[in-house]
């Protein structure tokens, strides 16, 4: 029987990684690889997808995440995993072994030392004809989803300029993400002054010594030694240096603020939980559902209780392929416990439907824009995203990009810096650092609530996103204002999507949803309204409350023969519950004339 306790399970110089730039490269010719694979199969293969047998497109994997079904004693005992791994070994002929009970349950099953995707397939045929099983998919290999090229609250523009930042001074005022800790799986943490006064405990999730560059395996130290890699390494002709991923993503999402150096966190009154899942070459998903799991304030076996819980994690990874079962059920088990999880788009400039985490349900997916407000051309794009925030592109300029917190070091770590990086790995903070803003205004949301508040709370993108980048951009002072509940003044939602009013035809609508706010709206009410006509006259207005109460703004008169309607009303809206979907309605009642409704906003 083999299990975890064979010396040649986790020896590190068998393990064969992937970097970033042979994925990203695998991604654009993952059909013709995958053709080429099958033909070297046996006739007899079985027929098992080849997204279900690789770790990274045209890598097969070699090890397994068995989940298995909650009444079967392999889902209780290591020893009956152990076993069932050892039969499947001996009936298929592959080396099988059970490695480790996962923080969600499932079992990380290895298959020894560079298995051909026709013998991976062998086993995931077998585990799947097993009826005690619910699913196996592969442990796939994850990257950092950034672009770096390469101090000062003056240059975050993704901060506060107004053609495309995030509006995020307009929320300090209300929110600065006090008692919230955001976990940060990523590379871990390379000590910074400028970050140092807000990082608690976290951990190193890294088993593979080949990822980790540590020296060991996991444990309470998430030091980021450094992810580089020479020549000729991770499957590369030249060599990278190191990229102190999960440094920055950290200082973009809390770097303390108003300490007379350096840049502003979004959230700079939180704390930031480093996580580290990704070394050499990137990490394993076993690594990363463990790390999920065990941030949101879940039990992980061998690893000690989390003190200090995430209410956000903050994920700036991914891979190809669909959302597995392991991860998914990872998610939701974090959602469950109440942490909202952010994910990056990806880099691919493809559909975000295609990569991993990004696919996955109950996470908020970002897409990255740049500083014109449009999608930035790198960035992962379609139905997939929720919302998109600032992610720079350095193409013209290095200023361009997002600025945080660094390193100097090439490989190893020395002085502490600040850089620009482009990438929907920096876009991602800004979320998640904004989802701690929305959790410390108001404690009690889920994580559903959340993001639902920060996606009807978003404005459209200043420039254009082909293939769709969600609810628009996000827009922190609004979305804070919007969850405070009405302890601050000026709470503005907002529809700037323009709507032709027919002439002398039916009524048109344009909805604005409400959300996160307590309680009922207020007997002053504020309804701006930009309506471009002719003969104004010929127009009734009305405010729709969401319970289909209606509101006489503006009647038709013969008299009034003005051109367009650009003011606000006042309406005494007390009886109606806040939250919820509002409608202008524009009726043209007469011949003639023609107009529009440019826009309009409630303001609470």
């Amino acid at each position: 029987m083999r299990t975890s306790s064979n010396p040649s399970r986790g020896s590190s110089p068998r393990r064969t990684l992937i970097s970033v730039a042979a994925l990203s490269a695998a991604l654009l010719t993952a059909a013709s690889v995958q053709a080429a694979v099958a033909q070297e199969a046996p006739a007899d293969a079985p027929a098992v997808p080849t997204a279900r047998t690789e770790a990274a497109p045209g890598t097969p994997a070699e090890r397994l995440i068995v989940g298995y079904k909650s009444g079967a004693a392999e889902a209780r005992s290591d020893q009956a995993a152990a076993a069932d791994a050892a039969a499947k070994g001996e009936r298929t002929g592959e080396d099988v072994g059970f490695r480790r009970r996962l923080g969600t349950g499932a079992a990380l099953v290895d298959l020894g030392k560079r298995p051909t995707r026709a013998e991976v397939a062998d086993v995931v045929a077998e585990y799947s004809a097993d009826p005690q099983v619910a699913y196996v998919v592969p442990d796939r290999l994850n990257e950092p989803l950034a672009t770096p090229n390469d101090t000062e609250y003056a240059k975050q523009w993704d901060l506060f300029e107004s053609t495309a930042g995030m509006r995020v001074p307009g929320a300090w005022d209300l929110a600065t993400g006090s008692g919230v800790t955001v976990a940060v799986i990523d590379t871990g943490y390379v000590a910074h002054s400028d970050l140092a006064a807000n990082v608690v405990g976290g951990y190193d999730f890294i088993s593979d010594t080949a990822v980790s560059v540590d020296g060991n395996g996991r444990d309470s130290n998430p030091a980021d030694p450094g992810d580089g890699y020479a020549a000729g390494e991770c499957g590369q002709a030249a060599g990278s240096n190191s990229s102190w991923h999960g440094t920055h993503v950290a200082g973009t999402i809390a770097a303390t603020t108003g300490n007379g150096k350096g840049i502003a966190g979004i959230a700079h009154g939180a704390k930031i939980s480093p996580v580290r899942v990704l070394g050499k070459c990137g990490g394993y998903d076993s690594d990363i559902i463990d790390a999920i799991t065990w941030a949101s304030g879940g039990t992980v076996s061998g690893v000690p209780a989390n003190a200090n819980t995430a209410k956000v994690i903050n994920m700036s990874l991914g891979g190809g392929g669909a959302c597995s079962t392991a991860t998914q059920s990872a998610i939701n088990g974090a959602v469950s416990r109440g942490t909202t999880v952010v994910v990056a788009a990806g880099n691919e400039n493809q559909n975000a439907a295609n990569s991993s985490p990004a696919n996955c349900n109950n996470v908020i997916t970002v897409a990255a824009t740049n500083r014109s407000g449009s999608r930035a051309s790198y960035s992962n794009y379609g139905s997939t995203v929720d919302i998109a925030a600032p992610g720079g592109e350095t193409r013209t300029s290095s200023a361009n990009g997002i600025l945080s917190t660094l390193n100097s070091g090439a490989r190893t770590p020395s002085t502490e810096n600040y850089a620009f990086y482009q990438g929907t790995s920096m876009a991602a903070p800004h979320i998640a650092g904004l989802a701690a803003l929305v959790k410390s205004a108001a404690p009690a949301l889920t994580p559903a609530q959340t993001e639902s508040a920060i996606k009807s709370n978003a404005r459209a993108l200043p420039g254009t996103c082909s293939g769709g980048c969600g609810a628009g951009l996000a827009d922190a002072a609004k979305t804070v204002q919007a969850v405070k509940g009405g302890t601050s003044t000026g709470s503005t939602y907002a529809s700037s999507t323009a709507v032709a009013v027919p002439d002398n035809g039916p009524a048109i609508e344009s909805p604005v949803t409400v959300s996160g706010r307590g309680g009922n709206a207020p007997a002053a009410l504020q309804v701006g309204v930009d309506i471009t006509h002719t003969y104004r006259g010929d127009l009734v207005v009305d405010l729709v409350a969401p319970d289909g109460s209606v509101y006489r703004l503006k009647s038709a008169s013969s008299s009034d023969s003005a051109d367009d309607v650009r003011t606000t009303y006042t309406v005494n809206a007390s009886t109606e519950t806040a939250n919820g979907t509002w409608k202008l309605r524009v009726q043209d009642t007469a011949s003639w004339d023609t107009g529009r409704l440019n826009g309009w906003q409630l303001t609470f």
